[in-house]
């Protein structure tokens, strides 16, 4: 929780160098790459968004997931069970607009980028086999924050949710979706409890209790996405039952990517089961069209005791840099429908290239809506403490 003022975070995932989105794009095309170049442009481009982070005043920066090729397909590399591909559904909004369908698939195909919209399959047992991996992820922010200098105020790591991976990674091993859940929950725990071990806040990035309502259960009733939802809470629950609740921060978004998004589920539907969560803080785009008037819900769906919740006032799939102004206003509402300034931050609707190479925005733009973010906070907590 904040005091005496706003602090300022984000959702993860930042620009990466041209080179290093060429090395991710060429692995998973299949090419073999030099492994040592890639570990050090990754370790460069980490030394690189933390400092860019201090000089734009973010208050609790994250290593820009550098060293992942996207924010969930990395953990085939660390984890056993996956193998080939399988197509994932398109979402179902884009039925509606096959003219701008059809624009989006040709802007993609252009692109040096990895997609995640080809992802592995789970074929056999899923376990942590490289956990190798992780800490020397960790290390290399750790030594990133130390070069930066003493500016923050803590640190973040995302890890995927359970949800995410069960949905995206098909499975074509375990007798139900549970039993994929609790394997992939068990798995991930390794990355939770380092990062907390680490001394970092653990953001867990659920896309999936919002956006796989349009997408893997668009088919299906909204009562049964919702039971997907709590099952999912459930098993993050038991992941992080090792880690401080007020060491945890829960991403939950309906997909980060510009469309008309007008499939999006209703907040308001997935909001008590979301509560759920044994977390500290809750993460959620508020500065898209789509979504801005839902920040209203916070009036009646009080947090927990202790918890805070992280405002989206910058989107994440618009070059316009928003006014300090306007995320001042945001901020305040939110401020309001909370009833305590001190239990809101500042944040991002999402990541600014969640698969390397798919971001919609250049690093100059990015660094300067940070740099509004934080104007914007400072505005915000002159007036409101």
């Amino acid at each position: 929780m904040s005091a005496k003022r706003i602090l300022t975070t984000h959702a993860g995932s930042l620009p990466r160098p041209r080179r290093l989105v060429e090395l991710y794009a060429d692995r998973i095309s299949g090419a073999v790459v030099d492994n040592a170049e890639l570990v050090r442009e990754a370790e460069a481009a980490t030394r690189w968004v933390v400092e860019r982070q201090r000089e734009a005043g973010i208050d609790i920066p994250s290593d820009g997931e550098q060293l992942r090729e996207a924010f969930f397909l990395y953990v085939q590399r660390r984890m056993t069970g996956f193998s080939g591909v399988w197509q994932r559904p398109a979402r179902t909004e884009l039925d509606d607009y096959p003219e701008f369908a059809a624009q989006l698939r040709n802007a993609e195909a252009r692109k040096i980028a990895v997609s995640n919209r080809v992802p592995p399959k789970a074929t056999g047992p899923v376990g942590y086999s490289d956990p190798e991996a992780n800490l020397a992820e960790l290390d290399t922010f750790a030594a990133a924050l130390k070069e930066a200098g003493g500016d923050f105020t803590d640190a973040f790591m995302t890890a995927p949710s359970p949800g995410i991976v069960a949905t995206a990674m098909k499975n074509e091993f375990y007798a139900s979706e549970d039993d994929y859940l609790d394997a992939l929950s068990e798995a991930l725990r390794v990355e939770y409890e380092a990062a907390h071990q680490y001394g970092y806040l653990l953001q867990i990035d659920a896309p999936d209790l919002a956006m796989e309502r349009h997408f893997s259960y668009a088919d299906q009733s909204l009562n049964t996405f919702v039971d997907f939802v709590e099952r999912v809470i459930i098993r993050i629950n038991a992941a992080v039952r090792n880690v401080p609740r007020e060491r945890i921060r829960l991403h939950v978004c309906w997909g980060n990517y510009e469309s008309p998004h007008d499939k999006d589920v209703a907040l308001e539907a997935i909001l008590p089961a979301l509560l759920q969560a044994d977390v500290g803080a809750f993460l959620l785009p508020f500065a898209n069209p789509r979504h801005q008037h839902e920040i209203k819900l916070f009036r009646d769906a009080p947090l927990r005791a202790g918890q805070s919740l992280i405002v989206g006032v910058i989107d994440t799939q618009t070059a316009f840099v928003e006014h300090p102004e306007t995320i001042a206003d945001r901020l305040e509402r939110a401020a309001e429908m909370v009833g305590d300034p001190n239990r809101i931050q500042a944040g991002t609707d999402c990541g600014f290239d969640t698969s390397a190479g798919m971001g919609r925005l250049t690093a100059d733009v990015v660094w300067a809506k940070l740099k509004a973010m934080k104007d914007g906070a400072e505005l915000a907590s002159s007036r409101l403490f």
